[in-house]
């Protein structure tokens, strides 16, 4: 499931393990570098390119998830 993958990403990348699919990704400390981090896992590890705007516009695990699914182009 994308939003594995996404989770995973996301408790790396903010070097936390208590992240739930609905906590936002701002509240939990995340800013500009790490959002980059997390932008180029998402295109190695997930195979998909998600812009920062769509970032910004879904900052938690599920409606991110959401978005990468709508796009139909996951390699997962």
């Amino acid at each position: 499931m994308i939003v594995d993958g996404v989770l995973a990403i996301w408790c790396r990348e903010l070097q936390r393990d208590d992240i739930s699919i609905d906590d936002d990704f701002f509240s939990l400390g995340g800013q500009s570098v790490i959002l980059a981090n997390i932008q180029g896992a998402f295109i190695e590890e997930l195979g998909v390119e998600v812009p920062v705007d769509q970032m910004f516009l879904n900052p938690t695990v599920a409606s991110i998830s959401a978005y990468i699914e709508s796009l139909g182009t996951v390699t997962q």
